[in-house]
């Protein structure tokens, strides 16, 4: 039969009994499948006494070069051989966790033409010997921890088709001249994420097979000239890299992905960049690019990213980008951090596709459009730091895919639309620093996606209802400076993903409540990321959230964010009164800690030494009494404590720890602070630094110093805690011997500065901001005198 001679004819094995012929078939395809199972190729000796020593300098996991034992090719991990002469022809142990040296030893492996060892956590210098292996066309150093230059010898691979070497950071030196010239084969260079300096090599740019060249996140500088060569690939962001723009001509039909960012790059956006036909990626942000954008400057339907942020871009936003603009693949429009001007066009709502739109930080006036609300796909909407006025428009559900809606520091007004439930993915909701009034919706109960809402700095006003109590998944809420009133809500409390809370600045009053605190995993277990004290935000109010988009295909982008703020709750300035519940002080998870301005009374909780990862707590200007029991000198991570204008009482030991914080326990005159041992005396105020900053009156502006006035004392604040309380700031050296008639007296209803010729009165009351006063150069000499021109209040 046709199949039995298929079968014979295949397999080389004599004479058949036809009652085994099921297992000769198996047997045959075995053999044709795998040939191993007929002979195995052993490593070459030579080759194989070569891996060994290399296996000898690293340190490998059990899963990596265990492996490499006997002499089978086939069983040792990551090596290919010739079949006929057993020679190593590639070595890929990529992500194999190896740290230790390259040993020189490789370089005996003359028939090697891959050789990859990307993704670990090799050290030292790139051997030199490797400019031995001719036949080599593939070199992958790259994710590792090399260090030092690029040996000269690599030149001699003339055959070489990919030099791979980025992520190695400390690998550096000039960029070789020689790495446009060396072998006319290569169409692979990625020497990103180093040390190099120096100008790029003119041969890079005349180097015809070169298709893919990323030399990104480096030292070089200097001028770029014109690409000669149909490049389809090209990285050089994150340099100094200076001068106008070139069009790329040369790579007019090739280019796909052009990023030329974090550079300084000056002039114009050069209209000739529209011939890229093939663009898929323009990325010019961070740079000094200037002037409007040419109306010529339009793109084909292919450009998928297009971000121009951070530089001085002016004029009116483009009125087209796309050429046909329904038909636009663009899924990222970063514009932000320009200096645009004047309305949003209508016709940037008509890239149907988008999914990501950044004006954030123009200078853009008008009212946000109604047919945003076509733009079905979007997913993250910045139009934060313009002048944009109007109330939110009611199509914005409309982009019902969407994830983020910031539209923080802006004009506008009306209420939050109760439509907004519709956005029932919404994971952002900032519309802080406008003038939106009202009551919150008791629909947005259907947001239930919300992750971080900011409210804060509006006009919003009424109780709090239970709507927010379905925003499982919050993490951050500030509704600071509004008008709301009422009782605060247990509820707020239970919220289990919350790590940041503030409510400062508003009308609350009555108790704090007592109970639910244990609900929140941040509040009683957070743990203490890598950032600086410095670099870690000490107010909830510098709230800082970063958003990442990634271009995943040709039609999908991958959204992420990163929220920068400390684990926290803010309840300052409000009508609170009451003990302060000793389970808010249980919470060992929290960084930061503000009760400050409101009527609170009783004692300080005890378990304030128990607070391990408090970085900040104010309990200042409320009417707390009692002894200070707790040990502060157990908080390692304190830096800032004001338990100042309340009426605590007793001794303060100095081996509490409280003298990290001077001015800590300003207007509590029942207080005895331990100045050595067996004597102490009333709080005072912090004295002004010393003759170190009289340089400051030399010459240039003067520094500014902040006194904070109080009912009932002066205190120095030498650092704002932007409350705007009561803040008078003074840039008088003389102030210092002035200082001791000011101390303890109950401050008169004016103020007079006397600034030689100019006399200046201003008037204070407790929680009024009286502003900035500094000194010019040519003033600098004046007088500078504070006198109480009114007898002190009873």
């Amino acid at each position: 039969m046709e199949a039995r001679r298929w079968g014979f004819n295949i397999c080389p094995c004599g004479g058949i009994n036809l009652h085994i012929m099921p297992f000769v078939l198996v047997l045959c395809l075995l053999i044709v499948v795998n040939p191993s199972v007929i002979s195995a190729v052993d490593v070459h000796p030579q080759d194989r006494m070569s891996l060994t020593v290399f296996k000898s300098k690293v340190i490998y996991s059990d899963t990596g070069l265990s492996s490499w034992v006997g002499s089978n090719c086939s069983s040792w991990a990551g090596v290919t051989c010739e079949n006929r002469t057993g020679r190593v022809k590639s070595l890929n142990l990529s992500n194999m966790n190896l740290s230790g040296t390259i040993s020189p030893s490789l370089c005996n492996l003359l028939h090697l033409q891959t050789l990859v060892l990307s993704h670990n956590n090799l050290s030292s210098s790139i051997p030199s010997c490797l400019g031995n292996l001719l036949g080599l066309r593939v070199l992958d150093l790259g994710h590792n921890s090399l260090e030092g230059v690029v040996p000269d010898t690599i030149s001699r691979l003339k055959h070489l088709r990919e030099l791979i070497l980025n992520g190695n950071g400390f690998l550096g030196g000039d960029l070789p001249m020689w790495i446009g010239n060396f072998s006319n084969n290569l169409e692979r260079i990625d020497l990103g994420s180093n040390s190099f300096g120096g100008e790029i090599p003119g041969g890079l740019s005349r180097l015809e097979s070169l298709v893919y060249l990323d030399l990104s996140d480096n030292r070089l500088f200097g001028k770029i000239n014109e690409f000669h060569q149909p490049l389809e690939f090209l990285n050089l962001a994150s340099n100094t890299l200076s001068g106008t723009l070139p069009c790329f001509n040369g790579c007019a039909q090739s280019l796909t992905v052009l990023n030329m960012a974090n550079n300084s790059f000056v002039g114009r956006i050069p209209s000739c960049m529209s011939s890229l036909r093939a663009l898929r990626q323009l990325n010019l942000s961070n740079n000094g690019i200037q002037y409007e954008i040419p109306p010529m400057l339009v793109f084909s339907d292919k450009l998928l990213s297009l971000d121009l942020s951070f530089n001085e871009l002016s004029g009116p936003l483009p009125n087209k980008v796309a050429e046909t603009t329904d038909k636009s693949g663009l899924l990222v429009l970063d514009l932000s951090h320009n200096q645009f001007s004047g309305d949003i066009p209508l016709k940037i709502t008509e890239l149907k596709s988008l999914q990501a739109l950044f004006l954030s930080h123009n200078s853009l006036t008008g009212h946000i459009p109604e047919s945003i609300g076509n733009m079905t796909y979007l997913q993250a909407i910045d139009l934060s730091h313009n002048a944009l006025s109007g109330s939110i428009p009611l199509n914005i559900v409309g982009c019902f895919q969407l994830l983020a809606l910031i539209l923080s520091n802006n004009n506008l007004s009306g209420e939050i639309p109760p439509e907004l439930d519709a956005l029932n993915s919404l994971k952002i909701l900032d519309i802080s620093n406008n003038n939106v009034s009202g009551q919150m919706p008791q629909t947005l109960a259907g947001c239930k996606s919300l992750e971080v809402v900011d409210f804060s700095s509006n006009n919003l006003s009424g109780p709090l209802n239970d709507a927010m109590s379905r925003w499982l998944n919050l993490r951050f809420l500030s509704l600071a400076q509004n008008k709301f009133e009422g009782r605060v809500p247990s509820w707020l409390f239970t919220l289990p993903s919350i790590s940041t809370l503030d409510l400062s600045g508003n009308k609350f009053s009555s108790f704090i409540p007592d109970d639910n605190f244990n609900i929140s995993k941040n509040f009683n277990n957070a743990v203490i990321d890598d950032m600086d004290t410095d670099e870690k935000l000490l107010s909830v109010k510098n709230m800082e959230i970063q958003i990442l988009v990634l271009l995943m295909g040709r039609n999908e982008v991958s959204f992420a964010y990163k929220l920068l703020s400390p684990v926290g709750i803010d309840l300052s300035d409000n009508q609170l009164n009451g003990d302060i519940p000793e389970s808010l002080f249980a919470l060992h998870g929290l960084e930061y800690l503000n009760l400050s301005f409101n009527l609170l009374e009783g004692q300080i909780p005890v378990g304030l030494g128990n607070m391990w990862n408090l970085r900040a707590l104010d309990l200042s200007h409320n009417s707390l009494s009692g002894p200070i029991l707790a040990n502060i000198s157990d908080l390692q991570e304190l830096s800032v404590l004001n338990l100042s204008y309340n009426s605590l009482s007793g001794f303060v030991s100095r081996k509490q720890g409280y003298w990290r914080f001077p001015g800590a326990f300003t207007g509590n005159p029942a207080l005895c602070i331990e100045i050595s041992a067996g004597k102490c005396e009333p709080p005072t105020i912090p004295a002004l630094p010393g003759d170190s900053f009289k340089g400051d009156l030399d010459g240039g502006p003067i520094s500014v110093w902040i006194f904070c006035v109080s009912a009932a004392f002066l205190t120095i604040n030498l650092v704002p805690d932007g409350s705007g309380r009561s803040c008078f700031v003074n840039t008088a050296e003389t102030l210092r011997a002035n200082l001791t008639l000011v101390h303890q007296l109950r401050m008169a209803p004016t103020i007079a500065l006397n600034l030689g010729r100019d006399i200046l009165f201003t008037e204070i009351s407790m929680q009024t901001m009286l502003g900035v006063m500094a000194l010019s150069d040519d003033m600098a000499s004046l007088k500078l005198e504070m006198m109480i021109l009114a007898a002190p209040n009873e």
